[in-house]
């Protein structure tokens, strides 16, 4: 008889634990599997410090293959759960697709960031829920600071050094209490020409810091916070937000060029797709962390709605302290479902809380004894030392060096803004040109520009297609069909229409002197015929796709939709668009307008039996009239290959 096949998806605070106490209790008798996109368990409680240089980022990493020996660790996102079939779907680091049978399946995707319908957030505040976003907050309020020490103008120096935090609960309490201190280091040893100083605002529409915690310990954070200059602002938020600055509730307009968003989190959507009962997002189990009426479902962590049996009526919070006790009863249920032990219903007792708030300052109440000054601190790193399930020497040796040395204030660039929009559904990962994206639930990438500012989304524009706010994507769902697709208009630009533009008698192309500028191109539109967007123009004949008949139909019999499987396809990078092949060509694959060195030319095709729908490319091509040569970061065009073929991604 095969063994067990156990399935965990996640591997937050609750995943961590249910897999390694199910691979003790188990004992080799259950195949387990843990689905995570990174291979590393994050302790978030820590991540505040990460951003203020105290700790490197691998410190608070703890490796799963590392410390998870007899548990099978899978790298992707789940993506679609197959119940009946007893099937999870996921999609991998590099776009690569499988699907991962169980017997017994345990949900603990963890939460992401809670978004509230607030102009403009969404485009200009940034989370603080993974490493991506704490690299990407430390190397920002970094250059902020050292802009503002270089800047002459005192309006400029004011807004870089001005930094929002929205709120005032566990994180933006800690993440406004260390971004105080590190700003005030890089100032004192190179003081602003202006003679100003970085100015911290915490806001919250709450009556007062952290609310779920004890009175005496919000009073006590809250005076820590004074004492450092921080801006605390109580009964307030934000009601829009732009790229210079942002508007308060209470009418007062802030310039700032920093927004972090720590005003909550929601459950992971994955699970709003199993069309079971839910409770505020969260996926409704019985006191033994099982989904009724589906004995092989199991859920725990922040998707989960756990039953609070101390307090009838009420469910767990979502705290990593309940998520790490939720994965150890967890894990004992799962076993006892397979004849290992017996069930138990999860009970808790609080044992406190603990807020690290820089220095020797904290606020804790272990075991309801309330606490502050150095005396709370040496609680509160002992607590996070006890808890974390490694690394626990290197975090001491960092909390050492961090007490005896000065914090190293560099940027290293490794994160761009777009690399971590607020709207995402895997916050510990950051998105880079190219990666494969999850339908429906990630931030569309196609209309952002390169300098990491969101196409459409500026003050005074019009908001990108396809994104929130936004038209429809066309060929989308809900939007219109494709141009050139069946069922989308025909064809444009056949034999008796208008001239072509750029060509003798047209118009001349966008992106020349003269032009406008070249469609998703750094300052343009992104460019159209691409999911989401119009048919390319720019085109010899004007709008149509490549290898079209002059009824305006796909040759090759495909589908109007970029890809019929509806399986997600990775971003071609290249600058140069790949030659269309005579009678196979894609329907909806017009060549994207490349910034420079093919902008307003396409041979035509050979009648020859070559497949290339152009003539051998020149392998140093000269860049066209008017046009100037392209720089060390954009190609020519495709690379000739050595069977003289261009393929798609090639650069």
């Amino acid at each position: 008889m095969s063994r067990p096949r156990i399935v965990i998806v996640g591997a937050g605070f609750a995943g961590y634990r249910t897999a390694r106490t199910l691979s003790r209790l188990t004992r080799h008798q259950a195949d387990i599997t843990l689905l995570n996109p990174t291979d590393y368990f994050l302790y978030l409680p820590l991540l505040p410090q990460v951003a203020a240089g105290i700790l490197e980022p691998r410190r608070v990493s703890v490796s799963l293959s590392g410390t998870l020996p007899h548990v099978r660790l899978v790298l992707g996102e789940a993506d679609g759960i197959d119940l009946d079939g007893h099937t999870v779907h996921y999609t991998g680091p590099e776009g690569e697709e499988g699907t991962l049978p169980f017997d017994r399946l345990v949900l603990a995707a963890g939460s992401v960031n809670k978004l509230l319908p607030i102009p403009g957030v969404a485009e200009h505040a940034h989370g603080f829920r993974g490493l991506p976003e704490a690299l990407y907050l430390r190397d920002h309020v970094t250059r902020q600071v050292e802009l503002a020490a270089a800047a002459d103008d005192r309006a400029e120096c004011a807004a870089r050094c001005t930094f929002v935090v929205v709120g005032a609960g566990y994180t933006g309490t800690e993440v406004a209490a260390h971004g105080a201190m590190y700003t005030d280091a890089q100032v004192r040893k190179h003081p602003m020409r202006t003679g100003m100083r970085p100015r911290w605002m915490l806001l919250d529409v709450a009556p007062r810091v952290m609310p779920e915690m004890d009175e005496r310990l919000s009073r006590t954070a809250e005076r820590v916070l004074r004492q450092r200059g921080v801006d605390v602002r109580m009964g307030t938020s934000v009601k829009e937000a732009t790229h210079d600055g942002v508007v308060l509730t209470d009418g007062t307009t802030v310039d700032t060029r920093t927004l972090v968003w720590c005003v909550g989190v929601r459950p992971d959507p994955l699970v709003e797709s199993l069309g079971l009962p839910m409770e505020r997002g969260r996926l409704l189990v019985d006191p033994h962390l099982q989904v009724p009426g589906r004995p092989e479902l199991f859920a725990c962590g922040d998707v989960a709605a756990v039953p609070d049996l101390n307090q009838p009526g009420q469910y767990t919070p979502m705290t990593a302290q309940h998520a790490w006790r939720h994965g150890k009863v967890c894990a004992q249920n799962v076993a006892a479902s397979l004849g290992i032990g017996e069930r138990r219903a999860y009970r808790h007792r609080d044992m406190g809380f603990v807020v690290d708030l820089g220095g020797a300052k904290a606020a804790a109440n272990p075991l309801g004894l309330p606490m502050s000054g150095p005396a709370a601190g040496a609680v509160t790193r002992g607590y996070h030392l006890a808890a974390m399930p490694g690394n626990r020497v290197r975090v001491a040796a960092d909390w050492l060096l961090d007490a005896v040395l000065p914090r190293q204030a560099v940027q290293l660039g490794l994160v761009r803004s777009w690399s971590v929009p607020l709207e995402s559904s895997s916050p510990e990962v950051a998105r880079v040109p190219g990666s494969p994206k999850r339908p429906g639930k990630d931030a569309d990438l196609a209309g952002q520009r390169p300098d990491g500012e969101e196409a459409g989304t500026q003050p005074g524009g019009e908001p990108a297609k396809g994104r929130p706010g936004g038209e429809p994507a066309r060929n989308h769902p809900g939007g219109e069909p494709a141009r050139n697709h069946p069922g989308g208009e025909p064809a444009k630009k056949q034999p008796g229409d208008e001239p072509a533009k750029n060509q003798p008698g047209g118009e001349p192309t966008k992106g020349q002197p003269g032009g406008e500028p070249a469609k998703e191109q750094p300052g343009g539109e992104p460019a159209k015929e691409q999911p989401g967007g119009e048919p390319a123009k720019n085109q010899p004949g004007g709008e149509p796709a490549g290898s079209r008949s002059h009824g305006g139909r796909p040759k090759g019999g495909q589908s109007g939709s970029p890809r019929a499987s509806g399986k997600p396809r990775r971003a071609v990078e290249a600058a140069g668009p790949p030659p269309a092949r005579g009678g196979s060509g894609k329907p909806g694959r017009a060549p994207r307008a490349s910034g420079a060195g093919s902008a307003g030319k396409r041979p035509t095709a050979p009648s020859g039996p070559s497949r290339s729908a152009g003539p051998p490319i020149d392998p140093d091509p000269e860049p066209p009239a008017n046009q100037p040569p392209p720089g060390p970061d954009i190609a020519p065009g495709p690379v000739r290959r050595t069977d003289g073929r261009a393929v798609e991604g090639d650069s």
